[in-house]
């Protein structure tokens, strides 16, 4: 789709991820961005600056996407949706009826909402945890789905109702096209302590700030594929640009970096002289899971182009400052930083 000129709805464009690309919309030559949230996760103040360009406004009326007739208003007249808004994966795991209402029957709404529309194009975001765990590396979008997570099969279900209702409507009025994207561990400024994966950087963050060591659970060999929140926020533009259809990408870095080498490096960047604390192993729900890069680097013309100490650095001097906001988020978190 060219971007130029046209209309965008970003529903959860309050949120950590979705606020990253309201600002890169206003970065092109587009008409109008609408943001859609409830706020239940997002808030204005990732906004702060998109809310200075006169192209962009929250949706007036609600941002709830299983109050379908709020939902149908704010599809008017867009030609471009990117579906972020979800329930993160812990909160699908204590509450899987409420994770079914919003991430399945709620990206339902936006669906059909988007085909009454006639909205043209639909960026979707899913994760990288439909995968579960490698079976080999780097994982290629045709990797076994061995997700036993709700919050996986949550996103499965996504992907499967885009790719059935692109099949049934193809050739008719309401046929839009689409790209899904799933994200590998997705970290940056305005992050919040609600990725499973992601708010270890945060919490070591908050025990460094208070003089205490970083915290690694297990032997810290868990290792994983960072990507900063700006290449997502770029990788979702691409996405929308692009003429690929009916497709689902891996969006990551496809560098692996295990738990013990991620503390190294946010010792590095913060100067920090402490050693980390080992303590036994939590709850995990991955072990190991890097995404291969090809077919996004090929179909959407996306790669990576912040590497992970330069983005560490980026979430230090966004927390350096932001602190009311980063207290405000670990209240909300429940976060005790003093236990590792």
């Amino acid at each position: 789709m060219e971007l130029t000129g046209k209309r965008f709805l970003v529903v959860g464009g309050a949120g950590f991820i979705g606020s990253h690309v309201v600002d890169q919309l206003l970065q092109q030559d587009v008409a109008e961005v609408v943001v859609f949230d409830n706020f239940s996760r997002g808030s204005r103040e990732n906004l702060e600056q998109a809310l200075l360009d006169e192209r962009c406004s929250i949706f007036p009326h609600g941002g709830d996407i299983l109050q379908t007739d709020v939902l149908q208003d704010a599809m008017a007249g867009m030609d471009g949706v990117f579906h972020l808004a979800a329930l993160w994966l812990l909160h699908c795991y204590e509450y899987p009826k409420a994770a079914f209402d919003v991430n399945i029957r709620g990206t339902f709404n936006v669906l059909e909402c988007a085909l009454k529309a006639g909205v043209s194009r639909l960026v979707y975001s899913s994760s990288a945890s439909v995968y579960g765990d490698a079976v080999q590396e780097p994982m290629p979008e045709s990797h076994p789905l061995n997700n036993d997570t709700f919050y996986g099969a949550t996103k499965i279900a996504g992907e499967q109702m885009l790719h059935a209702l692109f099949h049934r409507y193809q050739g008719t009025a309401q046929h839009f096209d689409y790209v899904g994207l799933r994200y590998m561990n997705v970290y940056g400024a305005r992050q919040d302590y609600r990725g499973a994966y992601i708010a270890v950087i945060m919490k070591m963050l908050d025990r460094l700030d208070r003089g205490l060591p970083p915290a690694i659970y297990g032997d810290g060999s868990q290792a994983y594929d960072f990507i900063c929140v700006s290449d997502v926020a770029r990788a979702n533009i691409k996405a929308m640009a692009a003429d690929a259809t009916d497709q689902f990408y891996n969006v990551g870095s496809g560098t692996k970096t295990s738990i013990s080498e991620l503390t190294k490096l946010i010792l590095e960047v913060t100067e920090s002289d402490l050693e980390p604390a080992y303590e036994p192993a939590g709850q995990t729900f991955v072990q190991n899971r890097i995404g291969s890069i090809e077919a996004a680097r090929n179909d959407l013309g996306f790669l990576t182009m912040v590497k992970l100490r330069d983005g560490l650095r980026e979430l230090v001097d966004w927390r350096n400052g932001h602190r009311e906001q980063v207290e405000a988020r670990r209240r909300a978190a429940g976060v005790d930083i003093q236990q590792p």
